[in-house]
């Protein structure tokens, strides 16, 4: 007879204990700054959806981390993430932002600019990011941040492998999207796509990769 996986009853177990009020002080142990707060108002009030508090967080610390002076991210949005980003580089670090709208761009660059970021530190390229990426240089950078069209997903991992040195990190938001991805029945073309672009991380040898449970989810691996 089969011994029942006693590692896997432990792990259901002490993730059953996080309730939802555990998970919510978790995402707000540490506050966003005003600059922050205000760039994701400006995301509601253009009916954007923005990465939670937590994943900013962890964004942030990962940038902290790497001690990144070169950073892509696909989909600009109205800067908040890039702002969690500069707040993890230092003061030389330098972000290429790519977002096919131009709008998104022009409420981020107001939002870099309230925060004191001189202009030479942001590139903010409005273009469709499979135009773009082919055009930027290999391994020239340190974290490529993945927060674009979902259904491109698999083809901006394969991107980012290219991008980074070695060392370096790309983190994927809505990772887990919106509960869906764990749902085998879900077959929603988004779900199956951001499936497949983890997959793909898993897969690549070069990847080391971890799962975050913080917002909408983020991956995250490391290029050996």
């Amino acid at each position: 007879m089969s011994q029942p996986n006693t590692s896997n009853q432990t792990s259901a177990a002490q993730t059953a204990a996080l309730d939802a009020r555990s998970w919510g002080h978790a995402e707000d142990f540490v506050q966003p700054g005003d600059v922050l707060r205000d760039a994701r108002s400006k995301a509601v009030e253009l009916g954007l959806e923005t990465i939670s508090n937590g994943s900013i967080t962890a964004l942030r610390f990962i940038t902290r981390l790497l001690q990144a002076k070169a950073v892509v991210e696909i989909g600009t949005g109205t800067g908040v993430s890039g702002l969690a980003i500069f707040e993890g580089m230092g003061n030389e670090g330098i972000l290429t932002s790519i977002d096919p709208e131009p709008e998104r761009q022009d409420a981020a660059r107001q939002e870099f600019r309230a925060a004191g970021i001189p202009s030479n530190r942001f590139r903010l390229i409005a273009g469709i990011p499979l135009d773009v990426l082919p055009k930027l240089r290999d391994g020239a950078y340190d974290l490529v941040f993945i927060n674009g069209d979902k259904l491109e997903y698999v083809e901006y991992v394969a991107q980012s492998l290219r991008l980074l040195r070695h060392g370096g990190v790309v983190v994927l938001n809505d990772a887990l999207w919106k509960g869906l991805v764990a749902d085998p029945d879900n077959e929603d073309d988004e779900t199956l796509i951001i499936r497949e672009a983890l997959a793909a991380v898993s897969e690549t040898e070069e990847f080391t990769s971890m799962l975050l449970p913080v917002g909408n989810g983020l991956l995250a691996a490391i290029k050996a």
